[in-house]
């Protein structure tokens, strides 16, 4: 709804200002792909060594952006990696919201584009009236113009698997250690443990 309505305010504003061009931009998302090969770099490596074949460049090993689609998908696919493990690969879901560094975010399809820093917090996904919720600490989540969803985890566990009262334990003691620290590097490690922990007890008390 609002990729449609932002291709709507841009068709205006190029209409009042007399600019057919500036309304008929093409989004990032429509543009074409980038070529595979970096024909500079190979016409250039041929004047130099025309017997040798060019090394691969980083275009090379690059996949075609994917087509947006005409119309929106009545689902996004989502997956969910962590460093040692796939959680969730190529599942449709109605929608999820993740804990961007900037606030909750919920993510559905047709979703415009965006590359999202995550938080410690609460990762929910949301297929029909099941919800599945992780809690993650940190990673990264890449939304793509075609509904797809890739989101990176370095560490996250069902909140159905976390005991609350190991929670509450940790929260106290590392609020106690925080009080009690004395140098940098100890007032740090426990900030970040009692960020940790209070996310975490936000997450179970929903």
């Amino acid at each position: 709804m609002y990729r449609q309505a932002s291709r709507l305010v841009i068709r205006a504003v190029g209409g009042r200002q007399g600019g057919a061009a500036a309304a008929s931009r093409a989004f990032s998302s429509d543009l074409p792909a980038a070529p595979a090969e970096d024909a500079a770099f190979v016409e250039a490596w041929r004047k130099v060594a025309p017997n040798i074949e060019p090394p691969k460049t980083p275009l090379s090993f690059m996949k075609p952006r994917p087509p947006t689609p005409s119309s929106i998908p009545s689902k996004l696919t989502v997956n969910f990696v962590l460093p040692y493990q796939s959680e969730i690969a190529n599942k449709e879901v109605d929608m999820v919201i993740i804990p961007a560094t900037t606030g909750q975010m919920g993510v559905l399809p047709g979703h415009v584009a965006t590359i999202a820093e995550l938080k410690p917090g609460l990762l929910s996904v949301h297929e029909g009236n099941e919800v599945t919720k992780y809690f993650v600490s940190s990673g990264f989540a890449f939304i793509h113009a075609n509904s797809i969803a890739d989101i990176v985890a370095v560490e996250a566990v069902p909140v159905d698997r976390i005991d609350p009262s190991l929670v509450q334990k940790g929260l106290a003691d590392f609020t106690q250690k925080l009080g009690s620290a004395t140098t940098d590097l100890e007032k740090a490690e426990a900030q970040i443990a009692v960020d940790v922990h209070s996310a975490l007890n936000a997450a179970l008390s929903g």
